[in-house]
């Protein structure tokens, strides 16, 4: 089905941030400065990984890969958003915000896939650690990673599909920064019923179970530091779970009460405000809480550094 023929509909217009005019120049300069860390710091994480031997283990694995997911996550709504703020075209064609719709919800997806696959990582190396690499063989995670691709995907494409079925009359003012699936239900004047519908259910497996399972890893982890009896292996595990846990609670509290809990007919500031966390805030936050915190990326950096140092005399 043509997606011409679905809508009278060519472009929709993006409201944007809630920043008043005389305003817009600083956090221009602002949203542009994080964006261009998240870029640089997740980009920088990739390399180190690859280049150094000793980061070659499952947990330096699911980071890569989480890394690139964060810089095409905030790739899909940042660069429009700047532009915007740049030239006031608040327009979007039709099929770009169909596609943005589309890599949103697929980046999103394999985030939360990510995650889960880390927390079950970590839950093994602390849990089981005589049996960790017997069980976090290079197969498995590499079908645990392939899995997530797949299934975010192939989430991605049933509500994006269904969204393409839908017609679009007259309104064509979308109250948000880019085009958020559930503003754009509310501008529909087909019935959406079914694409509600979908969202709730495919929301409770693709956000819902995976934050159970990473609560119960963190529950079983808690459970085996009890028992430690080295209060510095304690102070390190809690602080490694403590970071992790904040991201998640950050993550999914933001997108559990945007699209889980009841709101008005149309995207309120706070909204807007809770969606930049998570697509500016959050890919921002990752390389330094997962990464420059940690000894063994300090250690490949410094390594790098070196070797740049050596190149350069």
């Amino acid at each position: 089905m043509r997606m011409e023929n679905q809508s009278s509909v060519s472009k929709f217009f993006l409201r944007g941030l809630p920043i008043p005019p005389e305003q817009q120049g600083v956090f221009f300069a602002l949203f542009l400065g994080m964006y261009l860390t998240t870029v640089l710091g997740n980009l920088l994480i990739i390399l180190l990984i690859r280049l150094d031997p000793h980061l070659h283990t499952p947990m330096y694995f699911f980071l890569s890969h989480l890394a690139l997911t964060d810089i095409s996550f905030s790739s899909v709504t940042v660069p429009k958003m700047l532009m915007n703020m740049q030239t006031q075209d608040q327009s979007i064609s039709y099929a770009g915000c169909i596609t943005q719709t589309y890599f949103f919800l697929f980046f999103i997806c394999l985030d939360d896939f990510l995650l889960t696959s880390m927390a079950y990582d970590r839950y093994v190396a602390i849990c089981h650690p005589l049996h960790y690499t017997t069980i976090m063989r290079g197969g498995l995670c590499t079908l645990l990673v392939t899995v997530s691709w797949i299934l975010s995907c192939a989430v991605a494409l049933c509500h994006t599909l269904l969204l393409a079925q839908l017609s679009f009359c007259a309104h064509n003012i979308i109250p948000h920064y880019f085009c958020d699936l559930g503003a754009l239900l509310k501008l529909s004047c087909s019935d959406t019923s079914v694409n509600e519908l979908v969202i709730f259910t495919v929301g409770l497996a693709v956000i819902t179970l995976p934050l159970m399972c990473i609560l119960v890893s963190y529950g079983c982890i808690g459970a085996t530091i009890l028992k430690v009896p080295s209060t510095k292996g304690i102070c390190k595990a809690l602080s490694t779970c403590g970071s992790h846990l904040s991201v998640v609670s950050l993550y999914y509290g933001t997108i559990i009460g945007l699209y889980f809990v009841p709101s008005s007919s149309t995207s309120s500031d706070k909204d807007i405000v809770a969606s930049v966390m998570y697509t500016v805030v959050t890919p921002l936050l990752n390389p330094f809480i997962y990464s420059l915190r940690n000894r063994d990326m300090k250690g490949a950096l410094g390594k790098l550094f070196h070797k740049a140092e050596v190149l350069s005399q």
